[in-house]
């Protein structure tokens, strides 16, 4: 009863920190809307030969004071920075991050945990706790050197760096909110059909 209940709770945590991780991707989606209106203004604009396009008296943060075809062109691989670290996290929530299938499809349910613990604890995590910890500095370094456009397009490059540690400290969450569900999922795998999610609980559904 006692290891029940400690799996039970271990799942329980672990998918709350994977929830947690999700959340900023799951309302980031809304980034590919305003990306496609950016990409479309900045072909009208190209097309129609526009330049500068608006000026203002005072800064805003990342476009300072003024907006022209330069900063619309910067601003949409700043949106797609955006998209893609906050992604990652609920992805992987999801499961929908690619799986070798011809390999997968052929593990049991332990040893898909056993090789998802393993490749979280000493591939994924290490790697993204490495790239967390020198994106720090990287994003301090722009932030003290005012880094701005070199085309006089966008200013506070620092926001965009800021995504890189951002995305990858969500994504640090999410693995090891999925390590401890994985775990849980070994000591009682009863319990693992009440807490599957995502892309897995799609196909338990349609294999019932």
């Amino acid at each position: 009863m006692r290891q029940r209940s400690t799996a039970r709770a271990l799942a329980a945590f672990g998918e709350a920190l994977m929830r947690i991780s999700a959340l900023p991707g799951r309302y980031g989606a809304w980034i590919i809307l305003v990306l496609t209106i950016v990409v479309i203004f900045s072909i009208v604009g190209a097309q129609l030969g526009w330049s500068h396009l608006f000026k203002w008296g005072f800064m805003i943060p990342l476009f300072g004071d003024h907006l022209n075809m330069t900063g619309v062109s910067e601003l949409q691989w700043h949106l797609f920075a955006l998209l893609i670290m906050l992604a990652g996290a609920y992805t992987m929530s999801m499961d929908q991050h690619i799986r070798v299938d011809v390999a997968a499809s052929r593990f049991s349910a332990r040893t898909k945990a056993v090789i998802d613990i393993c490749g979280d604890l000493l591939l994924l995590m290490p790697f993204f706790g490495l790239l967390l910890w020198f994106s720090i500095d990287f994003v301090g370094m722009s932030y003290g050197f005012a880094e701005q456009s070199n085309s006089g397009g966008l200013v506070d490059r620092y926001l965009v760096k800021a995504v890189l540690p951002l995305g990858s400290a969500l994504i640090l969450v999410c693995a090891a909110g999925r390590v401890l569900r994985n775990v849980a999922w070994l000591i009682e795998p009863g319990i693992r059909a009440e807490n599957l999610s995502g892309h897995e609980a799609n196909q338990q559904k349609e294999q019932a």
